[in-house]
């Protein structure tokens, strides 16, 4: 940061020598600490200037003169930092004045852009590229300030965009961008991609010929993830009750059958039950089942509750701190005694089943206030295993974004042929409250909305003003362009995404209709038929 110095320093250094002058009514005066601004004030008044020291004596005097040389001297030297600051770094940096003239034109712009320095410098920045295109124009015109934005300048160039606006006493006189290279780190994502689809099916393939690992089906290889998984393995060895702690969304029920298959017989049952969508009333009656005749209404052949289906093998309690109070007792009862009673049944009978319980509540505060019974919390949480959020192991993301994207491009038959680093930068940026569950619908929604196999950022969502994240820099809403949420009837989109490519694949073969047609993979005829339907031809 280069700032001009107050009397004192200039003084100091020997800048500017101290003169003696006959006539001191001709001399404005300033204070040895006085700052620099306020030297050049009082000269705008007088052709010299006396400088006092603290106790009012009078030091010796600085003359106009003086201070021309002083600042011209001062506008070199920054010059020449800034020649040089300029010339060592590798980005593209433009700068353009108030009426739009390139005044700035770093080697990096030369190599992204092909345009030398001397072609460019002075002129109008519109007379070499196209007015929409212009990101630096939104910041001179409109004061607007873009940070992170990617941006195709070609069709083989993929760009990082940062631009601000250059203020001087409160007016904008001209705006600065810089781009940056990023086209190797999305052809990088593009072949992780297509990589890692093909992992996955070699590993399908392997698994064919070595034994199930029931934790194969939960993703994730950060070390958060591989430590969860591993305690998991361990309760495993044996059929103690298992507490399953963790944010709706999380995998809880995954983990749940996981453990069940690797500890029970292949013809064991999993019997779920969600102890907060059952009504209180039907609860006892789903949880043991009754005997016919029990109620009215009931089916006359009587029904066997969810702990006599699980015999043998797991009653998973999902949701378990939603459970009412007065079937807590109950429960309970049948976790200590092993034993219980059907609805409107005499016959005791006995209970054989292990127990995994999951909750996203604090069970510990249910308690405190009274919600949730002290004795039952113990009998449950014999092992707890508490899963992390998915915020909390976001190098996750990108395996579980490729596991569902090609899940969901199988079932929906609709192969994926583009996912942008811009749309993979904003999954990875989002806070995700509603964890693997929310990731899963997301990508969902991107593989339905992708009719033509290309991912694009307004199919999200949510909006990236929106983001808040704790790993990745904080992103201001006005970075990012509106979302268009508009939408015309499917075949009208499809038509002006067709156009699209056509008019881009005549432009690359400058209008050469054969070069074009085989560039696309389609014949002439087809070509000039598109064409004309479009009316391209």
């Amino acid at each position: 940061m280069f700032e001009l110095p107050s009397v004192k320093e200039i003084i100091e250094n020997n800048f500017i020598h101290l003169n003696q002058v006959d006539n001191e009514s001709t001399l404005g005066r300033v204070h040895l600490h006085d700052s620099f601004s306020v030297l050049a004030n009082v000269c705008k008044h007088y052709p010299a200037v006396t400088v006092t020291d603290s106790s009012g004596k009078d030091l010796g005097c600085i003359t106009n003169e003086q201070i021309i040389d002083f600042l011209h001297d001062s506008y070199n030297q920054l010059k020449a930092f800034y020649e040089t600051v300029i010339e060592t770094m590798d980005a593209s940096v433009t700068v353009i004045d108030a009426n739009e003239r390139v005044r700035t034109w770093t080697q990096g712009a030369e190599k992204i852009f092909s345009v030398k320095k001397d072609e460019i410098i002075g002129k109008p920045i519109i007379e070499f590229f196209e007015h929409k295109n212009l990101e630096i124009l939104e910041s001179l015109h409109k004061g607007k300030r873009i940070r992170g934005k990617h941006h195709q300048a070609r069709s083989n160039l993929f760009v990082l965009i940062n631009a601000n606006p250059v203020y001087f006493n409160e007016s904008i006189i001209g705006a600065v961008v810089s781009e940056t290279d990023v086209t190797s780190q999305v052809v990088l994502n593009e072949k992780l991609f297509n990589m890692s689809s093909e992992v996955r099916r070699l590993e399908q393939e392997m698994a064919k010929y070595r034994p199930s690992d029931p934790f194969n089906s939960i993703k994730g290889k950060s070390t958060v993830m591989e430590k969860t998984v591993q305690m998991a393995k361990k309760v495993c060895t044996v059929r103690s009750t298992v507490l399953i702690l963790g944010e709706s969304g999380v995998g809880k029920e995954v983990f749940a059958k996981a453990i069940h298959e690797a500890t029970e017989g292949p013809e064991a049952p999993f019997i779920s039950i969600n102890c907060g969508a059952i009504p209180e009333t039907l609860f006892e009656s789903e949880l043991f089942g009754y005997e016919r005749g029990a109620f009215s209404g009931a089916d006359h052949r009587g029904k066997k509750g969810k702990i006599e289906l699980a015999k043998g093998g797991t009653l998973f309690l999902d949701e378990v701190g939603e459970m009412p109070l007065d079937m807590q007792v109950k429960m309970l009862r049948v976790l200590q005694e092993r034993k219980y009673y059907k609805v409107g049944g005499e016959k005791e009978l006995e209970a054989d089943f292990r127990v995994i319980a999951a909750t996203n509540r604090d069970l510990k505060e249910s308690i405190r206030e009274g919600q949730f019974r002290e004795d039952l919390y113990y009998r449950l949480n014999v092992v707890s295993l508490k899963l992390p959020p998915l915020r909390e192991r976001n190098e996750d993301i990108v395996e579980l974004i490729h596991y569902f994207l090609k899940d969901f491009s199988l079932r929906y038959q609709r192969p994926i042929h583009h996912f942008p680093q811009e749309v993979m930068k904003e999954l990875f940026q989002y806070d995700w409250p509603g964890n693997v569950r929310e990731l899963r619908n997301v990508v969902e929604r991107l593989v339905v909305f992708a009719t033509d196999g290309v991912i694009r950022k307004e199919y999200l969502p949510f909006h990236s003003g929106l983001i808040h994240s704790d790993r990745a820099d904080k992103v201001p809403q006005e970075n990012y362009m509106e979302v268009d949420t508009d939408i015309l009837p499917l075949q009208e989109e499809m038509d002006q995404y067709e156009k699209k490519v056509l008019e881009k694949a005549l432009t690359l073969t400058n209008g050469n209709k054969l070069e074009c047609s085989k560039k696309l993979g389609i014949t002439r005829a087809t070509l000039y038929n598109r064409l004309k339907r479009l009316g391209l031809g």
